[in-house]
This record gives C-alpha cells, structure tokens and sequence, in this order.
C-alpha cells in the first residue's frame, strides 16, 4: 500500500511577526523531511495578506508564494503575528480566516496571533497561549478566552503557543501526534535540542522564582498579590493567609527583596499597567481600575513616581494599539 501523503501547511504571516518563533516552527517540518526513511512527511507554503515579501520586528523581510489563497481540507493554517498584530487584523485577513477555518482543519497561531484568532471570534471559550508579555492585554480586551500561562495550548482542533523557542515545543509536539515518537525524537536530535518541552510548562518560572525567592512563605505571598492586581489585599490580609504574622511578613520582605510588603505590592500592579498602556487602547480610568486603584488621580502619581512620566504620556509613545474584540 502506498504512504499518505505529506500532511500540508499553511503559514500566514503579518508584518510584525517573530522571525525566531516562525522558523521553528517551519524547521520542525523542514527536518522532518530530512529523515533517513527518504520519506517526505510534511509540505507548506507561506502566504500574506497582500502577496508582497513581509518584515518580521526585527526588520527581516520574508517572500511568500502567494496571497490569502483557498485552502484545502487537509491543511493545517498558522497564523503568524507580533508587535503590529491590531494593525495586522483588517477586516480582509479576518473575513478570510472565518471562511477558511469553516472547512473543518486544525489551525493555530504563535505568539500575538491568538489575538487575531480572537478577534475574528474564532476561539470563544478557548483555552489558548500567547506570549506572556501580552498576557495581560489578551485576557482585560477578550474576556471570553481562557488565556493560560503554558508554552503552548491544544484545545480541540485549535493549537496556540508562545512564539520564540515555544514554537518547537509546539511543533515537535504535532510531529510526535502525527508519525509517533520516533520521528519528534529524530527532529528533535537535529536541532540539538535534548529535552523538548511539555505542553504544562509555564513560558515563565513562576512569580517567586523570577525574583529569586526561595523562602516558602514569601512565595506563597508574592503568588497572591500577582493573584490580585484588580482588587489588592491588605499586608494583615495577606499574612493570614500564610500563616504568618503582619509584622513577621513585613521583615521577609525587607530581608529578601528590600521593601516593604504595601510598596513591592505597588510595584507589581504598576508593572501591569505598563504592560496595559503599551498593549491595548483603554482608558487611563480603565486601566487604573484593572490595577486596582481607586482613583485616576492617584494611579497618575504613583505611576509619575515610579517611572518618571504620565500614563498618558507613556500610553501615546509607545502603545501597540491592541482593540477590543468586536
């Protein structure tokens, strides 16, 4: 009986995508047909919007071999997007995913492309993954995605993944579901990657661990105030919870990370509205709100205070201009 022929993608790239977290992707495939056996497991082609070559955020232009073409039953899309992707989801490239994606075929997206997805309402109730830096925005402008904090994500027939290096985890991971384990294992030795990722592994070490936190309690207390940016909790509510005194929690702080447990939680929720200012188009009162301040007036000083400008100053030079879904 003759072999089945080579299972076939589609990448489509939107200017302003990661150059790093593409080809790894098409890597995996690449190597594949590599393979002793001689056999050809896997074909592709790379398509855009307009059908023009197509720069990465890094400047590096890529050709393509066609435009937004029909595609086959059989094909598995990839959306492929970064820094630019509101400015990458025009009516045209969502009107062409709803209508390509109603052919029943597995299609994904590596880092900002689940944004896309989302917009084009394609993954409601999804759990899916974006890179972490857009975490943020994601889940405050698509409330109804389960946005997780993994490499990568496999809901269904939909596959969304962090981009970068995650983007092999992933792929590496559909070669071993399409043609078993030695093949992903094979791949896998010629990018000299010796221990491929799982699909549970956090993009991130966790909140403790980035910061170099050893100590069990204060870890457990920085996971609850990263827990609850929106609506903070009090040093003494905090404490009770891990078993601890507010005046014992208090010397953690200062011994490990040399503040105070109310300014360190400060810290943290002004981070996410830097994050919210460059990634998405609220309000400065929005903003505020999802990091938990009372006031506008107050979320604008201690913002000045800690980065040395306005909100809105900061939002106006460098904001990607993420849109709400709709």
């Amino acid at each position: 009986m003759a072999e089945p022929g080579p299972k076939q993608y589609a990448f489509v790239l939107v200017p302003g995508y990661s150059q790093l977290g593409f080809s790894c992707a098409l890597e995996a495939l690449s190597l594949a047909n590599r393979h002793p056996s001689g056999r050809r497991f896997y074909s592709w082609r790379i398509l855009s919007e307009s059908g023009l070559p197509v720069p990465a955020y890094n400047g590096v232009t890529i050709a393509v071999d066609s435009g937004l073409a029909d595609l086959q039953r059989g094909e598995t899309l990839i959306l492929c997007a970064g820094e630019n992707a509101a400015q990458g989801a025009t009516p045209r490239l969502l009107s062409w995913l709803r209508r390509e994606t109603t052919r029943g075929m597995d299609f994904g997206a590596l880092s900002a492309g689940a944004y896309i997805l989302a917009r084009a309402g394609l993954i409601r109730g999804k759990r899916v993954t974006t890179h972490w830096e857009y975490r943020s925005a994601l889940a405050e402008l698509v409330p109804d995605v389960i946005v997780e904090t993994s490499l990568f994500s496999v809901d269904g027939r939909v596959f969304t993944c962090a981009g970068g290096a995650a983007s092999m985890d992933m792929m590496l991971y559909r070669v071993h579901a399409d043609y078993g384990p030695d093949l992903s294992t094979w791949v896998a030795d010629q990018m000299v990657y010796t221990d491929p990722r799982d699909r549970g592994q956090a993009q991130r070490r966790v909140t403790a661990a980035a910061r170099g936190v050893r100590h069990g309690k204060l870890a457990m207390a920085l996971q609850i105030m990263d827990n609850n940016i929106e609506d903070p909790m009090s040093p003494d509510e905090i404490a009770a919870l891990i078993g601890l005194s507010t005046r014992q929690m208090e010397r953690l702080f200062q011994t490990h990370l040399n503040a105070p447990p109310k300014r360190y939680y400060l810290k943290m929720r002004l981070d996410k509205a830097r994050d919210l200012l460059r990634q998405t188009g609220f309000s400065i009162t929005e903003i505020s709100v999802a990091c938990g301040f009372k006031s506008v007036s107050h979320f604008s000083r201690s913002y000045r205070r800690a980065f040395g400008t306005s909100p809105s100053r900061a939002g106006n030079a460098n904001r990607m201009i993420w849109q709400p879904e709709g």
